[in-house]
Parts: C-alpha cells; structure tokens; sequence
C-alpha cells in the first residue's frame, strides 16, 4: 500500500501531524504501507497540483481541504481550512469516517493523535513528547518571550531547522525519524546537526535586524525583511523587542512567494472582535483568529507591502 501523505511544509506543527499519522497508520491500518511525502505551501495559485494525489491511499494533515475523489484522509485546525464554500459543503457531505476538522484546536498534531486513539484505538503514549511540543509551538504557549525566542529546548532547535533550513526536501526526510525517535536524539542527527549553527546565528543576527527595522505605533509592529533572507524568522521576536505590542504585521518573501504574517502577542488579551483569519482572508489569505497570514505570488512584493500596510493601519485603529 503506497500512501501519498500530503502536509503544511516548513512548519513544526505539520511535520509534527505527518509523523503521527504515518505511525498510527502503520499501526492500526497497514504495517506494510510505504509512505510518500509532499510538502505543501500557501501561495497565490491553487495549492494542489494535477496528480499530487497519486496513493492508493492519500492524506492531507494540517492544510487545506481538498475535494479530490481521491483524497482519502484529512486532518485540520485552521479557520481557514477551505478555499471555497463548496469545499465546505463537499467535507460536511463526507461520510467517509477518515475527514476530520476541529479549529478548536490550537494544533493539528494533538488533534490527530486525539482523533486516531479515540476513534481508532491508536496508542499515541510513546508520542507524547512530540505532541505536548507540537501543541506549544503550533498554539505559541510559551510562559515568555524570552522563552519563545532562546531556544534552548530541543524541540524549539528542531522547529528552527524545519522552518527555516535552505536544503529542499529536508523535512520530509525527518518525518520517519519524528515517528520514532526523542527529540534530543533527533537534533544530533547530521540531517539537522548541519544547519542547527548556522542557522541560530542567522537567528541571533535576526533579532538585531527586527530591533533596526521595526516601526512600533499605536500597539503594533510593522517591519519589512523582504530584501533579507529571513522568510522563516522566529515570529515571537516581535514581542520579545516589544512587550507592549498587541500585533505584529511583517513583510518577507522568498523565491517562491511574497508573504504578509499578522500575529498577535500570546502574552497578551486581544479583543475577540478582531479575527487575523477573517481580515486575512479579505486579502485571499487565512489562518487563525491570532495568527494568520497572506501568500502573494513571488512577484507581488509591492501588492504585499500595500496590503501589510492596510492591515497595520486597521490594527492600529
């Protein structure tokens, strides 16, 4: 059995959710399934290619719906989980018992591991550490600022790799091992090891460039770093520089995108009638209520800058 496994790339949370599946899978459904991984990105277009689905079984975790007949299993906690209402409708009429959505959620990868021991009997225990870090990663609660931007956890060095590594096809390669192996055992892996130094110097320069760059008014961060490589930065920097800030609204890009990101502060209270899901999606993007994003095509840094500066400027009325 060949099982195409599909999830949000470059994200902790999503790695996470794939190695979980691919264990519970191996366990409860088929101990001989082969897995095949595909990263999946946000972006302008339609996020899912012809024949990407190409299993005999096929799965999506921690990303957008798709109504293919030949999606098979589906796992989500975005608000933003369909691209258009008939997405919706199309997963409201499966009775498959394999499509599984709940936004309550601040990670997939707990809704997962929930779903598959709870429906399927899955034994998610010798997971646990993996889950319990998804869940505060993913769900950005962390007891500080300094916490979330020190990085001393291995999980948190993990994270850093999967999302920022320049090296394609490098998570899905780590996938089997999250399946498998502690965390602190993982970041010693030459896979990880070689990016792990430089990229936590990149990440120390980061915090002196966001400290430069950040234009701070009225509760909000406003910062552009699409000259710089630093797409994948550590979004809890903004916080750590500026305790009083409620949101941070900032501009990267990378060759494959332009990308507007709009948090806000996990230490502090934001008022429930602003949805950083619902005002993204006002620009095609989505997310979260507290965290949420835009993806432009790689050619679209002006549009991206313009709509960043819209968005600041709504946050900051």
């Amino acid at each position: 059995m060949k099982v195409r496994v599909c999830f949000h790339d470059k994200c902790f949370d999503g790695a996470s959710s794939a190695a979980i599946f691919s264990r519970f899978y191996r366990e409860r459904i088929d101990p001989n399934a082969e897995f095949l991984y595909t990263g999946m990105t946000h972006k302008a277009s339609q996020p899912f290619e012809d024949g990407i689905f190409d299993g005999d079984e096929n799965a999506i975790v921690d990303f957008k719906y798709s109504s293919s007949p030949d999606l098979t299993w589906w796992f989500d906690h975005h608000q933003s989980a369909f691209l258009k209402p008939e997405d919706a409708e199309h997963f409201r009429r499966d009775h498959s018992g394999k499509k599984f959505y709940d936004p309550s959620y601040k990670s997939c990868t707990k809704f997962l591991a929930t779903i598959a021991s709870e429906k399927f009997g899955f034994d998610a225990k010798p997971l646990a550490e993996l889950i319990k870090w998804g869940d505060i990663i993913d769900g950005a609660q962390f007891a500080s600022p300094e916490e979330a931007v020190g990085l001393t956890a291995p999980a948190m060095k993990l994270a850093l790799v999967i999302e920022a590594a320049p090296e394609a096809n490098l998570v899905p390669r780590l996938i089997p091992d999250l399946a498998e192996i502690p965390l602190a055992e993982i970041i010693t892996l030459p896979l990880v090891k070689n990016h792990l130094g430089p990229l936590l110097e990149r990440h120390r320069r980061s915090i002196d460039i966001m400290r430069e760059r950040a234009d701070f008014r009225d509760g909000v961060i406003y910062f552009d770093v699409s000259d710089l490589d630093l797409e994948g930065y550590n979004k809890f920097v903004p916080y750590y520089l500026y305790p009083d800030a409620l949101y941070s609204v900032g501009v990267s890009s990378s060759p494959s995108r332009a990308k507007v990101s709009v948090g806000t502060s996990p230490w502090k209270e934001a008022s429930a009638e602003v949805n950083l899901a619902s005002l993204c999606e006002k620009y095609g993007g989505g997310g979260h209520a507290r965290v949420a994003a835009i993806s432009l095509g790689p050619g679209d840094l002006q549009r991206a800058r313009q709509v960043a500066k819209e968005i600041a400027t709504t946050l900051r009325r």
